[in-house]
């Protein structure tokens, strides 16, 4: 049995899935403190059997080095109860002879949508999701891009857009391209959730602004033929045209795109993204 587990800010989900990546059978349920979670997710998978292998895709940051100190775990993170749980720990407790394979939930994502979605073919894409926060996950020459830590593409310093005032909303660095374009974000600085907002609002054309300069950054630096970007804010209409025109205009013919269409594509994927990657990070 291929099992995986996408663990997000918010909501998570567990799988079981075949040969390629595809789901079989899943079950969503909302992220609370970390053994509920995980508790949750154990025992429905008990109720299917005991899985071989099993690929985690966990919000971050995590430790994904195997061979330190802090593999596995969970660490420093605004989200209560969770910074220094061991997510490889608890799972090989409750499944001692599964084979349990730990990345990021971005990295998974990129990982799924190079193998079955958006990026299908390609050796070098980035995976963008923009949601409670802002990820980005990495696939360089056919493997997943890791370092001291992972990649913490939310993070980058931006230039700001002309005009804009607004402080930012991440507790760490107050105005990187997560505290002026997450989904929390867009709420403080709107006063209206992203959802609620209609397609014509100037929320999209700031969006797409930050998000473009945010981009920018990942051509210069890894250069992706393609840039996938997901997650619940980017459901909204129009909004991938947005940011391929404005990125067209700040590369200035520097970084021509390799395929049709622009840099920027919508996820092959939807939201099953993440726990196809974590399926395919079981089979790896």
């Amino acid at each position: 049995m291929i099992a995986g587990i996408e663990l997000g800010g918010t909501k998570t989900v567990v799988a079981i899935g075949s040969a390629e990546g595809r789901v079989i059978e899943e079950f969503r349920f909302p992220t609370t403190l970390p053994e509920e979670t995980l508790g949750v997710a154990i025992d429905w998978l008990r109720e299917r059997g005991q899985p071989a292998s099993i690929g985690v895709a966990a919000f971050g940051p995590i430790g994904i080095v195997s061979n330190r100190e802090n593999y596995g775990k969970i660490l420093e993170t605004t989200k209560a109860g969770w910074a220094g749980f061991s997510l490889v720990g608890c799972l090989a407790s409750a499944f001692p002879n599964a084979r349990i394979v730990l990345d990021t939930d971005v990295n998974a994502a990129a990982l799924a949508e190079a193998g079955i979605g958006a990026g299908a073919g390609l050796q070098d894409i980035a995976y963008i999701t923009i949601g409670t926060g802002i990820g980005g996950g990495i696939l360089s020459g056919g493997r997943l891009v890791h370092g001291a830590l992972h990649p913490e593409f939310g993070h980058l310093k931006v230039p700001r857009m002309p005009g804009d005032e607004f402080p930012g909303v991440c507790p760490f660095h107050g105005d990187c391209l997560e505290g002026l374009a997450s989904g929390p974000s867009i709420a403080a600085r709107w006063g209206t959730p992203a959802h609620e907002l209609p397609a014509d609002h100037p929320a999209w054309d700031t969006q797409a602004w930050y998000l473009a300069h945010g981009i920018l950054a990942l051509l210069a630096i890894v250069s992706p033929s393609r840039v996938i970007v997901g997650g619940g804010v980017c459901q909204a209409e129009g909004l991938h045209g947005k940011i391929n025109a404005k990125l067209t205009g700040i590369a200035a013919g520097y970084f021509p795109p390799v395929l049709g269409g622009g840099y920027v594509v919508p996820p092959a994927l939807g939201q099953q993204a993440g726990i196809c990657g974590a399926l395919l990070l079981a089979l790896s």
